[in-house]
């Protein structure tokens, strides 16, 4: 009987350390390795859908961060950052960006005026409920690769895991 071929690029990759490194234990290249892989592929998937409506994954979120806010759809530039996880900085290239297009517009904040608002305009709303119900719709494609079973299954693992991941403090205290 022929030696069966590994099922995936992990696998191979694992048999390869296995022969290698018999001495060091390569499983959670199992899960950690697939994990890395998939991410790189579902992130290609939904920038597809994004590039379908001249947006970058960052400025996506920027609107998207926007119009979750409710009317009147607006946000200082700090809160955009923390809702999105990137530096202040990298917020303000966005920012820059979806303005030069007319999606979003800056202003003062009758607040502090040193502040700045950012909010959505008509066109920069219509773009993204345009965009989101396609993001959905895609994001629902690439979850129908499983059962429900297995997508509850996985959600809820995947939910416990992140949660632990953020706690603050070492990986794995409690």
């Amino acid at each position: 009987m022929a030696d069966r071929q590994p099922l995936d690029r992990v696998a191979r990759i694992q048999a390869d350390w296995r022969r290698e490194r018999p001495d060091v234990d390569v499983s959670p290249q199992g899960v950690i390795g697939r994990l890395h892989r998939l991410a790189g592929q579902l992130t290609e998937e939904l920038c597809r859908v994004y590039g379908r409506y001249g947006l970058g994954e960052g400025e996506f979120d920027v609107l998207c961060a926007l119009r979750r806010a409710g009317e009147p759809f607006e946000r200082a530039p700090g809160e955009l950052a923390a809702h999105t996880m990137v530096t202040t900085g990298a917020m303000t290239k966005r920012i820059d960006r979806l303005e030069r297009a007319g999606l979003v517009t800056r202003r003062r904040s009758a607040d502090d005026q040193r502040g700045r608002i950012v909010a959505l305009t008509t066109p920069g709303r219509e773009l993204i409920d345009r965009a989101f119900t396609d993001h959905m719709r895609n994001e629902r494609h690439l979850l129908g690769l499983l059962t429900a079973e297995e997508a509850e299954t996985l959600e809820t693992l995947l939910t416990t895991w992140l949660s632990r991941m953020e706690r603050p403090g070492p990986p794995g205290e409690a």
